[in-house]
């Protein structure tokens, strides 16, 4: 009687040792992906927030478009303990009107 050998043999399931091994490249590929996203979307926070921290104008266009985020600065300003910049803004707004 010979010894049946399923990790060679074409007619059985993949052995849960080679399994483990083709998951590998596939999680990788998707931590790779969600990394790239990751750092993506921190890159684009930052050169958001280095624009609005350095043109009124360009936050009074995102006061149109995007006031959440407008919002969203503008707590992040007053939580580092830099307050008032909303009101120029909203001064310098209502000026540009009159």
């Amino acid at each position: 009687m010979t010894v049946h050998d399923a990790d060679y043999c074409p007619f059985c399931p993949t052995p849960s040792y080679m399994m483990t091994r083709t998951m590998e490249p596939l999680a990788r590929k998707i931590f790779k992906g969600v990394l790239a996203a990751e750092l993506v979307g921190v890159f684009g926070a930052y050169v958001l927030f280095k624009k609005m921290n350095s043109s009124q104008d360009f936050r009074q266009t995102m006061s149109k478009t995007f006031p959440f985020i407008l919002e969203v600065y503008y707590k992040s300003m007053e939580q580092s303990g830099m307050y008032g910049v909303r009101e120029k803004d909203q001064e310098k707004w209502l000026d540009s009107k009159n």
